[in-house]
Protein backbone atom coordinates (compact mmCIF):
# COMPACT_ATOMS: atom_id res chain seq x y z
CA UNK A 1 0.00 0.00 0.00
CA UNK A 2 1.18 3.50 -0.84
CA UNK A 3 0.27 6.17 1.70
CA UNK A 4 0.22 9.94 1.54
CA UNK A 5 -0.32 11.84 4.77
CA UNK A 6 -1.04 15.39 3.66
CA UNK A 7 -0.41 17.02 7.05
CA UNK A 8 2.88 15.20 7.69
CA UNK A 9 4.24 15.04 4.16
CA UNK A 10 2.98 18.21 2.50
CA UNK A 11 1.37 20.90 4.67
CA UNK A 12 -0.93 21.46 7.63
CA UNK A 13 -2.32 24.52 5.81
CA UNK A 14 -3.70 23.46 2.42
CA UNK A 15 -3.92 26.51 0.23
CA UNK A 16 -5.39 27.72 -3.04
CA UNK A 17 -5.86 26.04 -6.41
CA UNK A 18 -2.70 27.16 -8.24
CA UNK A 19 0.94 27.62 -7.25
CA UNK A 20 0.97 31.28 -8.25
CA UNK A 21 -1.88 31.96 -5.79
CA UNK A 22 0.09 30.98 -2.70
CA UNK A 23 1.81 28.19 -0.78
CA UNK A 24 0.41 24.71 -0.26
CA UNK A 25 -1.63 24.75 -3.46
CA UNK A 26 -3.63 21.90 -4.91
CA UNK A 27 -1.52 22.15 -8.05
CA UNK A 28 1.70 21.74 -6.05
CA UNK A 29 0.28 18.77 -4.13
CA UNK A 30 -0.87 17.16 -7.38
CA UNK A 31 2.47 17.59 -9.15
CA UNK A 32 4.84 16.79 -6.28
CA UNK A 33 2.96 14.15 -4.26
CA UNK A 34 -0.28 12.81 -5.69
CA UNK A 35 0.73 12.21 -9.30
CA UNK A 36 4.03 10.43 -8.45
CA UNK A 37 2.23 8.17 -5.94
CA UNK A 38 -0.54 7.48 -8.46
CA UNK A 39 1.96 6.54 -11.17
CA UNK A 40 3.76 4.22 -8.76
CA UNK A 41 0.42 2.62 -7.83
CA UNK A 42 -0.38 2.03 -11.51
CA UNK A 43 2.93 0.21 -11.97
CA UNK A 44 2.71 -1.90 -8.82
CA UNK A 45 -1.07 -2.53 -8.94
CA UNK A 46 -1.48 -1.05 -5.45
CA UNK A 47 -3.84 1.54 -4.04
CA UNK A 48 -2.88 4.95 -2.72
CA UNK A 49 -4.32 5.71 0.71
CA UNK A 50 -4.57 9.41 1.40
CA UNK A 51 -4.69 10.38 5.05
CA UNK A 52 -6.62 13.66 5.27
CA UNK A 53 -6.55 14.31 9.03
CA UNK A 54 -4.14 16.66 10.77
CA UNK A 55 -4.56 19.87 8.78
CA UNK A 56 -5.33 23.00 10.79
CA UNK A 57 -8.36 24.58 9.13
CA UNK A 58 -9.70 21.98 6.72
CA UNK A 59 -9.41 21.90 2.94
CA UNK A 60 -10.34 24.67 0.55
CA UNK A 61 -12.65 23.49 -2.21
CA UNK A 62 -10.22 24.77 -4.83
CA UNK A 63 -7.36 22.73 -3.34
CA UNK A 64 -9.36 19.49 -3.44
CA UNK A 65 -10.76 20.05 -6.91
CA UNK A 66 -7.40 20.96 -8.44
CA UNK A 67 -5.53 18.06 -6.85
CA UNK A 68 -8.03 15.24 -7.25
CA UNK A 69 -10.10 16.56 -10.13
CA UNK A 70 -6.86 17.45 -11.88
CA UNK A 71 -5.59 13.89 -11.51
CA UNK A 72 -8.85 12.55 -12.97
CA UNK A 73 -8.69 14.98 -15.89
CA UNK A 74 -5.23 13.68 -16.70
CA UNK A 75 -5.70 9.92 -16.13
CA UNK A 76 -9.43 9.27 -16.25
CA UNK A 77 -12.16 9.15 -13.67
CA UNK A 78 -12.46 5.36 -13.30
CA UNK A 79 -8.77 4.69 -12.91
CA UNK A 80 -8.40 7.42 -10.29
CA UNK A 81 -11.43 6.18 -8.34
CA UNK A 82 -10.05 2.63 -8.44
CA UNK A 83 -6.57 3.50 -7.22
CA UNK A 84 -7.28 6.10 -4.49
CA UNK A 85 -8.64 5.56 -0.98
CA UNK A 86 -9.38 8.39 1.43
CA UNK A 87 -9.20 8.28 5.21
CA UNK A 88 -10.47 10.87 7.64
CA UNK A 89 -11.75 10.35 11.16
CA UNK A 90 -12.15 14.09 11.76
CA UNK A 91 -14.14 14.78 8.56
CA UNK A 92 -15.62 11.55 7.14
CA UNK A 93 -17.61 13.50 4.50
CA UNK A 94 -14.34 14.45 2.79
CA UNK A 95 -14.42 11.08 1.04
CA UNK A 96 -17.77 11.97 -0.55
CA UNK A 97 -16.61 15.48 -1.43
CA UNK A 98 -13.36 14.36 -3.08
CA UNK A 99 -15.11 11.59 -5.01
CA UNK A 100 -17.54 14.22 -6.29
CA UNK A 101 -14.63 16.27 -7.67
CA UNK A 102 -13.16 13.19 -9.30
CA UNK A 103 -16.48 12.10 -10.84
CA UNK A 104 -17.12 15.60 -12.18
CA UNK A 105 -13.57 16.30 -13.31
CA UNK A 106 -14.72 17.03 -16.85
CA UNK A 107 -17.07 19.73 -15.52
CA UNK A 108 -16.06 23.28 -14.79
CA UNK A 109 -13.49 23.40 -11.95
CA UNK A 110 -14.91 24.60 -8.67
CA UNK A 111 -18.40 23.06 -8.61
CA UNK A 112 -19.11 22.12 -5.03
CA UNK A 113 -20.97 19.07 -3.72
CA UNK A 114 -21.68 20.90 -0.46
CA UNK A 115 -24.85 22.36 -1.91
CA UNK A 116 -26.09 18.79 -2.50
CA UNK A 117 -25.58 17.73 1.11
Amino acid sequence: MIEINIARGFTTLPGPRYRDQGPGSGQQFLEEHLKPAFLRARETKEQVTIQLDGVQYGYPTSFLEEAFGGLAREFGIEEVLNLLRFESVAEPMLDFEIRHYIKHAKDTPGTSPRSAI
